[in-house]
């Protein structure tokens, strides 16, 4: 039997440092939010052909002075364009100046294919195809309102909240008939902790992601990271419910042993749950394209994070706040 809860010096240590990073992250940093907490477009487009330098793109798009825009590579094809809320007219306006400077009609392939036969045909075959394979299209569109995106900040801010002190009310309900020696709602508040420090080292990453990568959060970020709480206080519930059990058979007097043992008998069932989910997760994030990469990374450490924190983090806690108690 490993002995997780005697060691749990290194364990506080480990977590202490990631969490003390990540806040100093999140308060150097911040967190950069994307248009569906500050109003504003995006738009995605592909080049069929080989895909202009973003200076060109920019020389283009300056003409037009919408402002700011910012040009993101998305894939080896397409760009990502994020500007201020733009009309449906100056969305046309801007995808009309791209296929503008970008794309040849078919006409203009043909009068070149035409012109050039004469002289060489080989080559011209070779350039005709390249100017009718080098097409933009429209990927995706999304614009979102000011007044819009104040409402989804808002919305996101009062679920986090509600989940968190439904987290604490359930665990402290399911273990209301534990008394001894940790009270019911003390392993509430140990869960909590345990997803503090799991939140916090996810928002970390992305603060330092979003300062040198230009990584924005939105929506399906914050989903990423209710559905990481989720995760984590299910995992936490699955080992306090086996010290529940072992505090029943075997009694209160050896609480560090009964806690440590509960850690070790649901070790491999956690990991196996853990592994499994993250195979799925990887492969979302290497195949699954642009849109749902940094959701698929902020599960991915999430995961980690939580798993680590009910074996090594939560537990051990327990243990902590039974010391505490014995000393009043």
């Amino acid at each position: 039997m490993i002995n997780i809860v005697q060691n749990r010096k290194i364990s506080f240590t480990i977590s202490g440092i990631l969490f003390l990073a990540s806040v100093m992250l999140l308060l150097t940093f911040g967190l950069k939010p994307g248009i569906d907490f500050t109003g504003g477009s995006l738009i995605q487009v592909s080049f069929s052909g080989v895909r202009p330098e973003v200076v060109e793109i920019q020389e283009a798009l300056d003409p037009l002075e919408y402002g700011n825009i910012t040009i993101q590579p998305a894939n080896d094809d397409s760009y990502i364009f994020k500007l201020r809320f733009v009309s449906e007219d100056e969305h046309q306006v801007i995808l009309n100046t791209i296929r503008t400077a970008f794309e040849v009609d078919a006409s203009d392939t043909a009068d070149i294919e035409s012109e050039e036969t004469i002289t060489d045909g080989d080559v011209v075959k070779e350039e005709a195809k390249l100017v009718q394979e080098n097409r933009v299209i429209e990927k995706r569109i999304e614009t979102i309102g000011s007044s819009i995106s104040s409402h989804l900040r808002s919305k996101a801010w009062y679920t986090a909240f509600a989940v968190v002190f439904a987290i604490i009310f359930y665990v402290a309900y399911a273990f209301r008939k534990v008394s001894r020696p940790v009270r019911s709602w003390k392993f509430g508040i140990t869960a909590i902790i345990a997803l503090i420090h799991d939140v916090a080292i996810v928002m970390g990453l992305f603060a330092l992601l979003g300062h040198y990568k230009g990584v924005e959060i939105n929506v399906p970020f914050v989903v990423a990271l209710l559905t990481i709480l989720g995760y984590s206080v299910n995992d936490t519930i699955v080992v306090f419910d086996r010290v529940r059990e072992n505090l029943i058979k075997y009694g209160y007097d050896k609480f560090e042993y009964i806690v440590n043992k509960g850690v070790n008998e649901t070790l491999v069932r956690s990991l196996n749950t853990s592994l499994t989910t993250l195979v799925v997760l990887f492969a979302l994030f290497i195949f699954g394209g642009e849109t749902i990469r940094y959701f698929s990374l902020a599960l991915i450490v999430g995961i980690i994070s939580g798993t680590y924190s009910s074996i090594f983090l939560a537990s051990p806690l327990l243990v902590v706040w039974e010391k505490f108690g014995r000393r009043k």
